[in-house]
């Protein structure tokens, strides 16, 4: 399948087929090698999430580290 880009305003836009279900309201775009461009939808940064990180946040424990070559117990 393949879309033409369209000018709208100052903006180029690509269409969506209705076949492709869109999955996020929002997308970051990228552009890709040999011209590619990529869209991903935009997630939550968990670093920014309290919850995210209270529940992930580093206590302490060394155990199951490596430190100099070898994993700690």
């Amino acid at each position: 399948m393949s879309v033409k880009i369209r000018k709208v305003g100052t903006s180029n836009v690509l269409t969506v087929p209705n076949d492709i279900k869109a999955k996020s309201k929002k997308y970051d775009v990228f552009s890709g090698r040999n011209g590619a461009i990529i869209y991903l939808p935009v997630g939550e940064n968990p670093f920014t999430n309290a919850d995210f990180l209270s529940r992930h946040q580093f206590n302490g424990d060394q155990t199951g580290f490596i430190q100099d070559g070898s994993i700690s117990k």
